[in-house]
């Protein structure tokens, strides 16, 4: 995939961080070098990048830690015997449970290009969550979010959960709380058939997609001392990149890659799994204002319940079996607790 570097491309210096806003202006010109070109004008014209891209050569500010070994970030509360009615009053109250997510991540959640509905892993996990809580699965909104929003979303109010493969992280937790982990990733690298590209160490001196606000992005600056990045709101963006020739490779977990790879015959994920990326259900941390506690118990709840009745490696079948045969779901760790 030879080809000007994204930030030549794009008319971005060494260095620089400039949003996408689609490139230089196609360009035309008069041939008169003859009869048969004359009047004929030329165009040169450069694919625009994704909408909010952002390109760089140096490290970014904002970026999640790419470690923290200060706690163990996995623990959660450990489901209780009370109903819901007792756990999340005022999700009961409302009606439906708002859920955040992204809607362009192929096999998690997706539109059904038929139906229009919303649809994949991270769907199915929301409605088993609502059906829990109501006993209808339909009793939930969905609302789209990025990797660099969701945070604040939770913080803001806005969404009740957050299910939208992200990692549970240390440096995370000091932000939200979640619940114990539904997945478990692992970091891979995707490129195009045939590129030369077949691990994470061949993306020096290359063009790399990834999505703005994630860990992958995070552990791509520290791995590489010579690399130009290309962040975008969505992975279906890192796509269309790859696709017009703007990226040499995209980075991310496994679960998003083969999503992707789905949609491309001409892709294919390379190299061994890399860090794990353990998935959880973010939630708002707990406040004198709004106890989140009976939330985090009601989600871990369900996920012991899709765990025990077959549901979860179901739901594996149906969307991720292009990883192989099925994990199993991690297995949860609870915080200590006194016993009541």
């Amino acid at each position: 995939m030879a080809a000007l570097a994204v930030g030549a491309a794009c008319g971005v210096g060494d260095g620089a961080v400039s949003p996408g806003t689609g490139g230089p202006e196609p360009s035309t010109a008069a041939d008169s070098a003859g009869p048969e070109g004359a009047g004929i004008p030329k165009v040169s014209a450069v694919m625009p990048l994704p909408a909010g891209a952002l390109i760089s050569t140096h490290v970014p500010a904002g970026l999640p830690a790419k470690s923290d070994e200060t706690c163990d970030p996995l623990p959660s509360l450990r489901p209780d015997d009370a109903d819901p009615a007792e756990r999340v009053p005022r999700i009961r109250q409302r009606g439906r449970l708002i859920v955040g997510l992204d809607q362009g991540s192929n096999l998690f959640s997706f539109r059904d290009p038929a139906s229009g509905q919303l649809t994949g892993f991270d769907v199915d996990l929301a409605r088993e969550i609502a059906e829990d809580i109501f006993g209808d699965p339909r009793q939930v909104e969905f609302r789209s979010l990025t990797s660099s929003n969701r945070l604040a979303a939770l913080e803001n109010d806005q969404v009740d959960v957050v299910i939208r493969s992200m990692s549970i992280t240390c440096e995370r937790r000091k932000r939200v709380t979640f619940s114990v982990p539904y997945f478990q990733a692992y970091q891979r690298v995707l490129a195009v058939r045939g590129s030369g590209i077949t691990d994470i160490e061949d993306l020096e001196g290359r063009r790399v997609c990834v999505a703005a606000g994630t860990t992958s992005a995070s552990r791509l600056w520290s791995a590489m001392e010579r690399i130009t990045v290309l962040s975008v709101n969505t992975w279906a963006d890192c796509l269309v990149a790859i696709q017009q020739n703007q990226v040499d490779a995209i980075t991310t977990d496994d679960a998003i890659l083969v999503g992707i790879t789905a949609q491309d015959p001409y892709l294919e994920i390379v190299g061994p799994q890399l860090d794990a990326e353990p998935y959880g259900v973010g939630i708002a941390k707990s406040t004198p204002g709004n106890n989140t506690d009976g939330l985090v118990r009601q989600v871990n709840s369900t996920l012991e319940r899709i765990r025990a009745d077959g549901t979860w490696n179901r739901m594996y079948s149906r969307w991720l079996s292009g990883l192989g045969p099925s994990p199993g779901m991690p297995v949860p760790k609870y915080v200590p607790e006194e016993p009541r």
